[in-house]
């Protein structure tokens, strides 16, 4: 994309290429509404994962970065054509230090969407822009200060959630850290499937490790030596996002879930996370009663776009009910089919 001149003060919209890496990443971990999904290291993951078309644009003035905006390009026979921010994100949209900046980069992203042809140009915002475009009233995001003190965090969960995570004590779970991606792979591809949603590659998953370093792990919880959870999580600041969990069945009985957001909970105190991101959920669906039952206050997320060929707002989600025939055959597939061709239909959501 060519440079932009707004106005006479030199504000002009870039590219990033790798040698930005550094400045991007230092201007949204200083950036109040900068988040994990704002890092550079998306790029990387979305470009090699899935081959997407990236635009992670940025504005400059005086050669200092002034705000960024993380663009990428979805285009899905089944599922629709879309520019977003971010793919497979749940937060995103522009952060910038002044108005001119963020304007200059809406702007940027509007004439991108335009040249591309898209259905509509998606903004996950944490906050409202106050722009005037449309927003989906869709989703939630659950955010909680936590303490160092174990004990007080876990007083902290109303008593009936607690007695669930008491009980996965008892029954004698475990948390471990692991290396690699293949144990957490073989719990979360048989989850997913279980939900009705096609797996993604594991090569998504390797390279967010790779990629994050020490700010992304895996937790596997055990029950007499069997992986039956396990939870990817990102680390931003002093945040803790679990973003990848998933299940098997004998972990219903067993209370495994609430003996892993507990262990991890648990385990993100003591080493001085403040904050546990529960992460997004649709109002109304068992994950945002999941979280609530732990205490924490749904806070609304304001998903806005800027519709091109679309008329209305995209509905690419399982309330959809064209997609709900799809969910429920998948569910019925043998695991190894729906591990098979569930990461080529994942790579189309988006």
């Amino acid at each position: 994309m060519e440079s932009t001149v707004v106005e006479s003060e030199a504000v002009t919209v870039q590219q990033l290429t790798s040698a930005d890496y550094a400045r991007w990443d230092q201007f949204v971990k200083d950036s109040v509404d900068g988040t994990f999904f704002h890092l550079s290291g998306w790029k990387e993951v979305i470009e090699q994962a899935f081959g997407y078309e990236v635009y992670f644009l940025y504005s400059e003035r005086a050669g200092r970065i002034t705000g960024v905006l993380p663009l990428g390009h979805v285009k899905s026979v089944l599922f629709g054509n879309s520019l977003s921010s971010v793919p497979f994100c749940v937060y995103g949209g522009v952060i910038a230090g002044d108005d001119q900046s963020a304007m200059t980069l809406r702007q940027a992203a509007c004439r991108l969407a335009d040249k591309l042809g898209v259905d509509a140009l998606e903004l996950k915002n944490r906050v409202p822009s106050n722009q005037g475009w449309p927003v989906k009233e869709l989703y939630v995001t659950f955010r909680k200060e936590i303490s160092q003190d174990p004990e007080e965090n876990l007083k902290a969960i109303p008593r009936k959630q607690r007695a669930m995570v008491r009980k996965g004590i008892n029954a004698g779970l475990s948390g471990e850290i692991v290396q690699g991606c293949d144990r957490f792979y073989r719990i979360y591809s048989e989850s997913v499937r279980n939900l009705g949603t096609p797996v993604m590659p594991l090569k998504y998953f390797q390279l967010l490790r790779e990629i994050f370093g020490n700010d992304c792990d895996v937790l596997m919880v055990t029950h007499e030596g069997k992986d039956i959870a396990g939870v990817m999580s990102f680390y931003f600041r002093d945040e803790v996002l679990p973003y990848y969990g998933g299940s098997i069945p004998l972990a219903r009985n067993l209370k495994g879930n609430d003996f892993m957001y507990w262990e991890l909970m648990r385990r993100c105190g003591e080493r001085g996370i403040r904050v546990f991101d529960y992460g997004r959920s649709k109002v109304g669906a068992g994950s945002y009663s999941f979280k609530k039952n732990w205490g924490f206050t749904p806070e609304p997320l304001h998903y806005e776009y800027y519709l091109v060929k679309s008329s209305t707002v995209p509905e690419i989600n399982p309330n959809n009910p064209k997609y709900q025939m799809f969910i429920k055959a998948w569910q019925k597939l043998p695991l190894s089919i729906a591990n098979a061709i569930g990461p080529m239909l994942a790579r189309k959501l988006g």
